[in-house]
């Protein structure tokens, strides 16, 4: 059977360094993280600050991040773990892929808050830098799902269809038929990469309005908040893969609308408070820039 013209999927998504397994889809989260680091160092200096502020959040942003992440994955796709076949111990095994961005965020959000209390920084100003940084780590991350041929939409034969692999998740790579070709099942709309997409126009927007509005102090988180999840809830109509249906939708489009929600009421609610920061977004080459930051 010939395929249609369409984007490849790797047939393989772990590889052997000695006794270690190299992840793609781990490969891919790591890198996003870094990025979001660097990107909220350079943001932290043109708002006036150190950009060293970034070192003291992160390791509780990301280790609260991971765990919730996990944990919002499981809860909402139990069956895997849970169900009449499912394993328990699966659910430790977070290097097989499975996080959940309203986890990961949520409880990454809470370990950020410790980690700029202890060290006596704004929250607020900090989540507002940080928000560009996490659209770019989520791109990335979407790419994990690439790897390992998973989060796609229905059946398409566009040019832009996405090839996918039978896939055995144990072992990180497609399942082979009689002749050692890898089984591929047909090509489907890629919504990883349409998600990875809209994350970077989001962050690209975001960047650009706040350079240009002055925002109350917490109003960039915000609209990131509606920003990703505007885009998330188109793609989450169009996934196939299976999820959670509750009142005939699926669990993350729910949650969409919900997050969408409260990031709306407390863009508003920031806005109404007044509370600016006291430095304001310039580029670090203008000379006022340096000047606030001396003050």
């Amino acid at each position: 059977m010939s395929l249609p013209l369409a984007i490849p999927s790797p047939d393989q998504a772990v590889w052997m360094l000695g006794p270690f397994p190299i992840r793609a889809y781990a490969f891919c989260i790591l890198l996003g993280i870094v990025a979001a680091i660097v990107i909220t160092n350079r943001r932290l200096i043109a708002r006036g600050g150190t950009g060293e502020e970034i070192y003291d959040i992160a390791p509780w942003a990301i280790a609260f991040g991971i765990i919730g992440g996990r944990i919002y994955h499981v809860i909402s796709s139990p069956r895997p773990y849970f169900g009449e076949s499912g394993n328990l111990v699966d659910a430790f095994k977070i290097w097989e892929g499975g996080l959940g961005i309203w986890g990961a965020i949520s409880l990454g959000a809470v370990g950020a808050y410790i980690g700029a209390r202890r060290h006596g920084h704004s929250f607020g100003d900090l989540a507002d830098a940080l928000a560009p940084g996490l659209l770019v780590a989520q791109a990335m991350g979407r790419w994990g799902n690439w790897f390992n041929n998973e989060l796609y939409g229905g059946a398409s034969d566009a040019p832009w269809a996405l090839t996918i692999h039978e896939w055995d998740a144990g072992s990180g790579r497609a399942v082979v038929d009689a002749a050692g070709d890898p089984v591929v099942l047909g090509t489907f709309q890629p919504t990883f990469l349409y998600e990875s997409l809209w994350c970077i126009v989001v962050a690209v927007g975001l960047v650009l309005l706040d350079r240009r509005v002055r925002l109350a102090r917490g109003q960039v988180f915000s609209l990131y908040m509606m920003g990703y999840t505007a885009g998330r809830l188109v793609i989450e109509l169009m996934r196939t893969d299976p999820a959670e249906i509750i009142f005939g939708q699926r669990i993350n489009v729910w949650v969409s609308i919900g997050v969408f929600l409260i990031g709306l009421a407390l863009f508003l609610w920031q806005g109404r408070r007044g509370d600016y920061p006291q430095r304001g977004y310039r580029s670090s080459n203008d000379p006022s820039t340096v000047e606030t930051a001396k003050s």
